[in-house]
């Protein structure tokens, strides 16, 4: 996990989730239009996740 996808998650998180495929993006979109802070939250497991 680089620190730029740290900085682009917090900034924008379906952005930061681009490359773990769609329905990462989708799911992390719907949560971000939710509320910010979900969002957040769950690109930031997406992208610890080790796969």
């Amino acid at each position: 996990m680089s620190i730029w996808r740290v900085i682009l998650s917090i900034i924008f998180p379906p952005l930061a989730v681009l490359d773990k495929g769609c329905g990462s993006v989708v799911i992390v979109l719907i949560l971000t239009l939710c509320g910010w802070i979900p969002g957040v939250i769950a690109a930031l497991i997406i992208i610890n996740n080790p796969k």
